[in-house]
């Protein structure tokens, strides 16, 4: 069965994004990027690989999920398949139907479509944000990596939007990747 991995950047104190959807103050240093390019091209978007030197991604996604503020950033500029190499879910109710064929719009329930996903043959799903939808999906997230950036908010959009549910989770590994960026890799 595909799992779900909740692959992304947050804060020290757990955030994903400034209280306007903005990331810019996660800083991309040369050695997390070099690292984060060597383990997990796939999560680059296509646009960027030239400059990253990523030939083909190769890894183990073929699927990518995001929510309505995670896409509209690459809308806004005129991209509308920001991950060609992969299959793109938006979730989103006040979206119109994408009129790329490499992106679906999903306007209804995100945890029955995704349970529907693991189902399909085909390699594991990327839950590329944001805190909304990973909170809609908590119960489906198989794996979390977070990249944790030495950086401390103070407050904007969280890692997860959920009431209080604890769920126990175990280290798979802790990478130090440089400029004080540590990935972390837990799975349920």
């Amino acid at each position: 069965m595909r799992k779900l991995v909740y692959y992304v950047a947050a804060t020290v104190d757990g955030f994903i994004a400034a209280p306007d959807g903005s990331y810019d103050f996660f800083d991309l240093h040369p050695d997390p990027a070099g690292h984060l390019v060597t383990q997990w091209p796939q999560t680059f978007p296509t646009f960027a690989h030239a400059q990253l030197g990523i030939d083909r991604p190769q890894g183990r996604f073929d699927t990518v999920l995001m929510g309505r503020a995670t896409y509209e950033p690459a809308l806004r500029v005129g991209v509308t398949s920001p991950y060609a190499h992969l299959k793109q879910y938006v979730f989103a109710r006040s979206l119109p139907p994408s009129d790329d064929p490499a992106v679906e719009i999903v306007s209804g329930d995100p945890a029955a479509f995704v349970r529907d996903l693991k189902e399909r043959p085909g390699g594991d799903l990327w839950l590329c944000g944001g805190g909304h939808l990973a909170g809609q999906l908590l119960s489906e997230v198989d794996e979390w990596v977070i990249k944790v950036n030495p950086v401390v908010a103070g407050s904007g959009i969280p890692l997860l939007d959920h009431s209080f549910a604890p769920q126990h989770l175990t280290l798979l590994a802790a990478t130090p990747t440089g400029a004080g960026v540590v990935v972390l890799h837990y799975t349920r």
